[in-house]
């Protein structure tokens, strides 16, 4: 079969991809630039096409193939603006009208659990979009899922955060709230299964696992699998402002998803039962089983998606391209260079930067910038990196974005997305057995060449021990 698949580059699109290429299906896969898709991880599979498309405009959809057997909708933008609903739902119209001009016979859509009369903004703009896709004259069928279980997932990683890193937590009453939690290879599932499965069309399900728990039995029970003693006091006052604060200065989430995430967690997320797991014979995974799994993914670096690489901002093509070209003129530059007698190990060295193997010296000081950054607004530097030894264009590594990445001309590219007075850009690249590592930065007024002569003495010390360790 001929599926399109939109959202390519995102957490769950990355995990169905493969099943469905391994099923023998010709997959389109829809993104909106082609240089974030990472095609060489289905090399070997020759039924992938990418195509690069914006669903905010209408007229690049022109390029769909309009011979497409079904359809999978995986856009999702709760970590954006304030006005991510609106954008969903132009997304959502443009995409139901393209779509009609094919000859899908199915849309597969994976939304939230929306039970609840009360719905945040996030679960209510889910519904609008399943409520639009399903004015297309091609069938629909939505899985609504509410807390997903894998490695690299965002309700997996901020439970991490919280757990590891809090052996005691003073936390708001929505620790209270009851959810339903499913193991991401049930998701995975539900999604391959339902393909073309005619029952199906026209319908809605929810997919859940089978324990119904809350926040604060999530957490405890996650605490318990990584054999941690954790003790957690709710309080009864914390306003939904406190809460975002709390989450965002704690895990790795920027704090407009914080939001966004507070305002769901205060509604119960319980599913309303269905038969569907048995008529697709799929067996549900309990919570505890999903974080081993989890786990033993992480333990073999076999993550193979992260909600991360999807956070920060979003670069169009336009934007890498300009990004790429590392500004000459107007700038601060910081440049180093040593000679390496291992050009093998060096590079090794250099694609490993950041995450859990840090940045190689005064580590302390970056987590000090990174404490900053998160203090001011920014990412902060806890996002980590998803492998320890490989990273592609588009990931995110710690408080950088990887612009360009390629371990055969031994080039490394990053660009910042901590909170500066201007921009940055930290490139490592290996010519001729010398490292050549160079800090770019371009000054936005008074406050950005203030900033970089404040930070000039520190970047004597980091930069020159960070090379050094680099060939050592």
């Amino acid at each position: 079969m001929k599926i399109l698949l939109t959202g390519a580059t995102g957490y769950i699109a990355q995990r169905l991809l493969p099943v469905l290429l391994e099923q023998g299906h010709t997959v389109f896969c829809l993104v909106r630039n082609a240089a974030r898709f990472d095609q060489n991880k289905f090399s070997r599979h020759a039924k992938i096409t990418v195509i690069e498309a914006d669903l905010m405009k209408p007229e690049s959809l022109r390029s769909l193939p309009t011979d497409i057997d079904a359809a999978y909708y995986l856009v999702h933008s709760m970590s954006g603006n304030k006005d991510f609903s609106d954008s969903e739902a132009k997304s959502a119209r443009n995409f139901s009208k393209a779509i009609s001009e094919t000859s899908a016979k199915q849309i597969i859509f994976l939304s939230g659990i929306v039970n609840s009369t009360e719905l945040s903004k996030h679960l209510a703009s889910r519904k609008k979009v399943e409520q639009l896709l399903g004015e297309s004259k091609v069938p629909l069928t939505t899985l609504r899922a509410g807390i997903i279980v894998g490695s690299g997932s965002a309700s997996f990683e901020i439970i991490r955060d919280l757990v590891e890193k809090l052996p005691v937590m003073v936390a708001p009453k929505w620790l209270h709230t009851k959810c339903q939690p499913i193991a991401i290879r049930n998701v995975i599932e539900f999604l391959f299964k339902v393909l073309l499965k005619e029952f199906t069309f026209g319908k809605h399900y929810d997919i859940y696992g089978p324990d119904i728990l809350s926040y604060k039995e999530m957490l405890l029970q996650f605490a318990a699998v990584r054999k941690l003693q954790r003790r957690i006091f709710i309080v009864p006052v914390m306003t939904p402002r406190l809460s975002s604060y709390w989450l965002y200065f704690v895990t790795s989430t920027s704090y407009s998803l914080a939001r966004n995430l507070v305002d769901s967690m205060h509604i119960d997320v319980v599913a309303d039962p269905n038969h569907l797991a048995d008529e697709l014979d799929i067996k549900l995974i309990p919570y505890k089983q999903a974080i081993e799994l989890a786990f033993q993914k992480i333990e073999q670096n076999m993550v193979l998606s992260s909600w991360y690489d999807a956070m920060g901002k979003t670069y169009s093509k336009e934007m890498i391209k300009k990004l790429l070209a590392v500004p000459k003129n107007g700038v601060f530059v910081d440049r180093k260079s040593a000679h390496t007698k291992d050009r093998k190990l060096a590079t090794a060295r250099i694609f490993a930067i950041g995450g859990r193997s840090g940045w190689y010296y005064a580590n302390w000081l970056w987590n000090f910038r990174g404490f900053l950054d998160k203090l001011f607004g920014g990412v902060g530097l806890n996002r980590g990196r998803k492998n320890p030894t490989a990273i592609s264009t588009g990931e995110r590594l710690d408080f950088w974005r990887v612009i360009y990445s390629n371990t055969e001309e031994s080039r490394l590219l990053l660009y910042a997305e901590m909170k500066l007075p201007g921009e940055a850009w930290l490139e490592f690249k290996i010519v001729d057995d010398y490292v050549y590592q160079t800090a770019t930065f371009r000054p936005l007024g008074l406050a950005g060449r203030l900033y970089w002569f404040a930070v000039l003495p520190f970047h004597y010390f980091i930069f020159n021990g960070m090379i050094k360790k680099i060939v050592s």
